[in-house]
């Protein structure tokens, strides 16, 4: 009989290596006809590049993704039997993935509409809570401890972590291989914290996320010969802020304290977007209006080539990630000191974009938000 251990690996492996094949194969078509289709993000505005891109990656992550895992829940009797016995919890949850995979699927729709027409900011900050609502309504939601198990308070607050993480991811689409490369190391991060508590349902889908945005790096690190526009933006926000709400990060005889795992992971994005929000409302801006006054392009300004720049936010989000990774194993204390380094790096970031604004607002080049 085969060791259970290989057996999960081999798996895992066929997943990544078929969702990573797909989508760059997807993308290089995109980067082939998208131009004829119109779908070009053209230089201008806050824009730093100096010719039109293709987009059409966000499209490629979309149906890779979706046509992965059919596949996979299609082949899943097929499963070996060290496998077989964890499928039935699989499709149990399946019900909630197609939901969030709906979801998500509009959120793209609107996004590429975005791409094309430059939708208000009301009508994408609408669809993107009706979505999230949605996904609150067919049982999907926070359920920490203390007042957060009641469902209006639960609910609400997974309303606000998707649709913030929506946008977070939106926002940081900035520069080439950015929120993609930022996109990689959370998916990953994600599925080593809740295999570590023994989940397995989240984690094969966040690996089939992060194998699809490695196969759209191939076309997007600088200099990116592809975009995912906000139609991948949009859609990869919403999809992993859902997971990390239904993925299971607290089991016995595991840590509660796993619960913060999410905070910790996502602790860069969302302080990208807070601090952005913040600077754009104490300038008299819409928070919603795109410019060049992200971390990303401070660290330009700082003297930072933007391969470099984005190699370092990269580098800083698994930083702070990687104390997710041991959570579960963590007591109260613990759990403070992995909050209290997060803290810090968030505190290096912060004076690096203070000591980046005295400098200017950047000149790097930067993809489409």
């Amino acid at each position: 009989m085969t060791h259970p251990d290989l057996t999960f690996v081999t798996a895992g492996l066929v997943l990544a290596i078929a969702a990573l094949g797909t989508s760059a194969t997807l993308c290089a078509l995109a980067r082939r006809y998208a131009p004829g289709l119109g779908l070009l993000d053209r230089p201008g505005g806050h824009k730093g590049h100096a010719v039109p891109v293709p987009l059409g990656g966000g499209l490629a992550l979309w149906i890779t993704t979706l046509a992965i895992l059919t596949i996979a829940f299609a082949a899943s009797p097929l499963l070996p039997e060290e496998l077989a016995r964890y499928a039935a919890g699989a499709r149990a949850q399946a019900g909630e993935l197609i939901l969030i995979l709906a979801m998500a699927s509009v959120i793209m729709v609107m996004g590429f509409l975005d791409d094309r027409l430059d939708l208000d900011w009301r009508i994408r900050l609408g669809v993107q809570l009706g979505c999230a609502i949605a996904v609150v309504l067919g049982g999907v939601r926070v359920t920490l401890f203390g007042p957060f198990t009641h469902p209006i308070l639960g609910g609400t607050v997974t309303v606000l972590w998707i649709v913030g993480l929506t946008n977070a991811f939106n926002m940081l689409d900035n520069m080439d291989g950015l929120a993609a490369g930022v996109g990689v190391v959370v998916s990953l991060v994600f599925c080593g914290a809740q295999l570590a508590v023994g989940g397995l349902f989240s984690p094969a889908v966040l690996l089939v996320v992060a194998a699809a945005l490695i196969g759209f790096l191939v076309h997007n690190h600088a200099p990116a010969r592809l975009y995912m526009g906000d139609a991948g933006s949009n859609f990869l926000g919403f999809l992993l802020g859902s997971l990390t709400v239904v993925g299971t990060f607290t089991r016995a005889p595991y840590s509660p304290y796993s619960v913060i795992a999410p905070l910790v992971v996502m602790a860069v994005p969302l302080y990208d977007m807070t601090s952005v929000i913040v600077i754009r409302i104490h300038e008299g801006r819409s928070p919603f209006q795109g410019d060049r006054r992200h971390f990303s392009h401070r660290l330009v300004a700082r003297g930072l080539t933007p391969p470099q720049a984005v190699g370092t936010i990269i580098l800083v989000t698994l930083a702070s990630g990687m104390g997710a990774l041991l959570l579960h194993r963590l007591d109260g204390m613990g759990a403070l000191v992995v909050l209290a380094q997060t803290g810090c790096l968030l505190g290096v970031v912060a004076i690096l974009e203070l000591s980046a604004g005295r400098s200017g607002h950047g000149n790097g080049k930067t993809g489409r938000e």
